[in-house]
């Protein structure tokens, strides 16, 4: 099976910390020049500093983009690209999901502000690589979403809406590219050690009054493996996904969430 990404360019979002920054540790060690890019301009090279020892002629970079601010988040991936001469053949697009609550007391700013940071900016980086893409006839865009796509997660509102639309948004994408040889591709965490989680438990022992190791006992009691996830499991289906291998894997929602999911 063929995962050698030697000579490919890989971009991952929200690569300073958690699933991001597995992502980048494999995509790294499967030969890719990998381009971490997240807010924190310190973390960044700190989680560079992490990746695995580079090939012959490997090169790793980092980035600072903050998808919150869509315009500035595709321009700055536009303008990195140009300045390198090169292309990207695989994006990760990644970033933290908005604050847990009830769909029914849900603002519109706090709408506006996730369909911002999850759907628009990963469309608009995702434009500025697709020309690359195409020149090369290799691309592979994957998007680290939730299984809240196939089954909606109690208490988190905003994030069902938003990524169930990152979904559809890639699935119509996927459709649209492949014969230039690019896939699109959803990879569904379920739950996962990670900050993100450890503040969604925070939240809801907050608002329920339970504590978070009982929180955190119901969450890995609803998953048949019997434990939570680690970063670096969701990162191997991602790099699987990024590689030669999965060519004709092409518009699929792929859970990683040790079984949990109720659904097909």
């Amino acid at each position: 099976m063929n995962l050698d990404l030697s000579g490919k360019n890989a971009l991952v979002c929200g690569a300073s910390s958690g699933i991001g920054l597995a992502c980048a540790v494999e995509l790294a060690g499967l030969g890719a020049n990998v381009t971490l890019a997240a807010r924190d301009a310190a973390r960044l090279e700190a989680a560079a500093a992490t990746l695995p020892p580079t090939r012959a002629g490997q090169t790793h970079s980092t980035l600072v983009l903050d998808t919150s601010d869509s315009a500035k988040a595709g321009a700055a991936v536009a303008a990195d690209l140009a300045s390198r001469a090169i292309a990207c053949h695989i994006l990760i697009n990644n970033t933290g999901g908005p604050p847990g609550g009830s769909m029914a007391d849900a603002t519109a700013p706090q709408l506006i502000a996730a369909f911002e940071s999850l759907l628009v900016s990963a469309h608009v980086i995702t434009q500025a690589v697709l020309p690359g893409m195409k020149t090369a006839g290799y691309g592979r865009v994957i998007n680290i979403s939730s299984t809240s796509v196939k089954q909606p997660i109690a208490g988190l509102g905003l994030s069902n809406a938003v990524r169930a639309a990152v979904s559809n948004w890639g699935k119509s994408l996927s459709q649209e590219v492949a014969r230039f040889g690019i896939t699109v591709n959803s990879v569904l965490p379920g739950y996962t050690e990670t900050d993100r989680l450890a503040e969604l438990f925070r939240g809801k022992a907050a608002r329920t009054g339970h504590s978070i190791d009982a929180i955190k006992a119901e969450a890995v009691a609803s998953i048949p493996a019997g434990r939570l996830g680690a970063a670096s499991e969701i990162a191997a289906a991602v790099a699987f996904l990024a590689s030669p291998a999965a060519a004709y894997v092409n518009g699929i929602q792929l859970p990683v969430d040790g079984g949990r999911l109720g659904c097909l």
